[in-house]
């Protein structure tokens, strides 16, 4: 693993919170980001997170992730994915088959570098790692003496759980003050997450102050809505999910996956909130491509969506904000969005198909063991 102090103290603060800040939906709190990325351009370090409870195939809201993890490795964090696999037996995942969901967190690194996570940058932590240490657990206590049961009830959906479970298996209760001490535990100085580990990093954040901890800086991006999401829905509700094969895309589609599974989407014409297929093209197809370019030291090219003459012949996009107007203006017709969209994921997966292609021990783990939620 690099030093990741020599990487950030190459980019000055602005640098630093631009790539903090790039797709974010919420930052808690700004004035605290901006002391990091001060602390980073001068030469010093902070530690950033992201938990996952390893419990099956991953998909594509993933991608997501990866762009923003890689982000914040290159603003200079020295960057844990933590693999919560006591936090998945808890939940009930892979039937609590620790073994499976070992070999579950083993195959999510996997997926990381398929998705170009620079992991040579980064550490992975299991919470295994931690988990005969006499001060983590005393890390949990201090986290449940410093909230209340109403507090750690509301906090449930952390874990995708209702407290009512919880009134049948006692441990769903400790499982929000693990999330919480997992936190202080590994000295983290940004958490983050999708919109629904808010609940989690806002709980971190309260039992701190109490305790006289580090507040940990909480940073957000958007959830990626199923297939079958529509208008305002929840988005915790909403988001996409491998409980259902036809409501979500697996990062392991083919492109006739994924062809089959867009043309059943909700994509009302003229419709941009709630709506999957936008987006998809708006968190991750746009954005993965540009990144790619980049990386590669090529110019971002136009977005060229096919279309038969008949109908107008090929569409072409300088970017995403000129997609949307087209398809709210009724000049793109769902249909071809769906194709458009279709195309540039097959585009997006294309390197994770080649990377388990030539690596498919992961995979072939994986197909024994069933994916519980």
């Amino acid at each position: 693993m690099t030093d990741q102090k020599a990487v950030g103290a190459t980019l000055d603060k602005t640098a630093i919170l631009e790539l903090v800040r790039r797709g974010a939906e919420e930052v808690v709190t700004d004035e605290e980001l901006e002391a990091l990325a001060e602390r980073l351009a001068s030469g010093g370090s902070a530690n950033a997170y992201i938990g996952f409870e390893p419990s099956g195939s991953v998909h594509l809201g993933w991608v997501l992730v990866a762009n923003k993890i890689s982000d914040l490795v290159e603003a200079g964090f020295h960057f844990k994915i933590f693999l919560a696999d006591w936090h998945a037996q808890i939940n009930d995942k892979l039937g609590g088959d620790l073994e499976a969901i070992r070999a579950c967190g083993r195959y999510m690194e996997h997926c990381f570098r398929a998705l170009g996570v620079p992991v040579e940058r980064l550490e992975f932590v299991y919470a295994n790692d931690f988990a005969n240490d006499g001060d983590y657990w005393a890390r949990v206590l201090k986290v449940g003496k410093a909230t209340t049961l109403a507090r750690i009830r509301r906090s449930m959906d952390i874990m995708g759980r209702s407290a009512e479970e919880g009134e049948k298996d006692f441990s769903k209760f400790i499982y929000p003050a693990m999330q919480v001490a997992d936190i202080f535990h590994m000295d983290i100085d940004l958490a983050y997450g999708g919109l629904d580990q808010r609940h989690a990093h806002m709980l971190a954040r309260d039992v701190a102050k109490k305790l006289g901890l580090k507040p940990p800086v909480a940073l957000h991006t958007p959830l990626l809505p199923g297939l079958k999401a529509q208008g305002r829905m929840d988005p915790i509700e909403a988001k996409m999910s491998k409980s259902d094969p036809d409501s979500g895309i697996m990062i392991h589609d083919t492109p006739e996956d994924l062809k089959r599974k867009l043309k059943k989407a909700q994509c009302p014409a003229g419709e941009t909130e709630g709506n999957p297929v936008l987006d998809m093209a708006k968190h991750v197809v746009f954005p993965t491509l540009a990144r790619r370019a980049e990386k590669a030291g090529e110019p971002v090219g136009p977005f060229v969506i096919d279309r038969p003459e008949k109908f107008g012949g090929p569409l072409t996009f300088a970017d995403y904000a000129a997609l949307e107007s087209a398809f709210v203006s009724g000049d793109l017709h769902p249909a071809d969005l769906k194709n458009g969209v279709t195309a540039g994921l097959a585009e997006v997966l294309r390197p994770v198909h080649e990377y388990f292609a030539a690596n498919p021990e992961p995979i072939e783990t994986m197909k024994a063991f069933r994916t519980t939620r």
